[in-house]
């Protein structure tokens, strides 16, 4: 789990729409944001984005399913022979202000993910039943949390009442000019290869519910550019980055490959 606070240089964004402005105003007003969208399509930048945009430590916690309310609030440990109380994420950004970033927050235990409420509703605080603490989260506190409603079944979801806690914000995958603009941005291949990209994801897009269980994203894009501005051929960078992460399938990858080499060989 990854739980140390950061503080970065603004990270390259390209906003969509109007999601700056209402992450803005949420954090204003200390209102919770729930993030959802697909794999890859900028939760995470966004989220590392306005934290250095707004000059706050960055808590992020990468959730799982054997992520504990103590990984989140904190436990007591033996330290040099005694036992003392070490903070969690959580409880750190709630005591220092900064935002707390829980991704694919549906992956955590429900029961985990219930320490969050009072926080998330006009209480904002935190109780901590180990120490008989009770926490109130300063105005510069802000709970952010992500998934991806593709992931989502009977047993992971979020339920109604926990998602009406939160401002919600759903992320697409960038329109054609926008991604072909990060992909120039953040690789620095020609517009050419960019856009070849571009009109390989769009395809590759419409083959979702289909062959693929997920669409190519944004970040795989980058990484294909990647591997291709530093002179790997795009049959072994395009199969890497694009068509082995999509799928285990090997007819599906074979497949996937066909459709790569007719556009990226036409």
């Amino acid at each position: 789990m990854n739980s140390s606070a950061r503080l970065e240089p603004t990270p390259f964004y390209q906003p969509q729409g109007q999601e700056v402005a209402l992450f803005e105003h949420a954090f204003q007003h200390q209102l919770p944001v729930l993030l959802k969208g697909p794999t890859g399509c900028g939760k995470t930048r966004f989220v590392r984005h306005m934290a250095a945009r707004l000059q706050l430590p960055l808590y992020t916690v990468a959730c799982h399913d054997d992520l504990t309310a103590a990984d989140l609030v904190g436990r007591h440990l033996l330290q040099d022979g005694d036992t003392v109380w070490n903070d969690g994420p959580l409880t750190r950004a709630v005591r220092e202000g900064g935002i707390c970033y829980l991704d694919e927050v549906v992956e955590a235990r429900k029961d985990t993910t219930v320490v969050l409420h009072p926080l998330s509703d006009d209480r904002r605080e935190l109780p901590l039943e180990r120490t008989g603490e009770l926490l109130k989260a300063p105005a510069n506190f802000m709970l952010v949390v992500s998934y991806n409603p593709g992931y989502q079944n009977v047993f992971k979801g979020m339920k109604p009442s926990t998602r009406q806690r939160f401002v919600a914000m759903r992320f697409q995958f960038p329109n054609p000019e926008l991604e072909r603009s990060i992909v120039l941005r953040e690789t620095g291949v020609s517009e050419h290869l960019a856009q070849q990209l571009v009109e390989l994801a769009q395809a590759l897009r419409r083959l979702q519910n289909h062959d693929l269980e997920e669409a190519v994203s944004t970040r795989l894009l980058v990484y294909c550019a990647s591997l291709l501005h530093s002179g790997l051929p795009w049959p072994i960078a395009c199969r890497a980055a694009i068509a082995e992460p999509l799928s285990d399938d090997e007819d599906t990858v074979a497949a996937l490959m066909d459709v790569i080499t007719a556009i990226m060989d036409g």
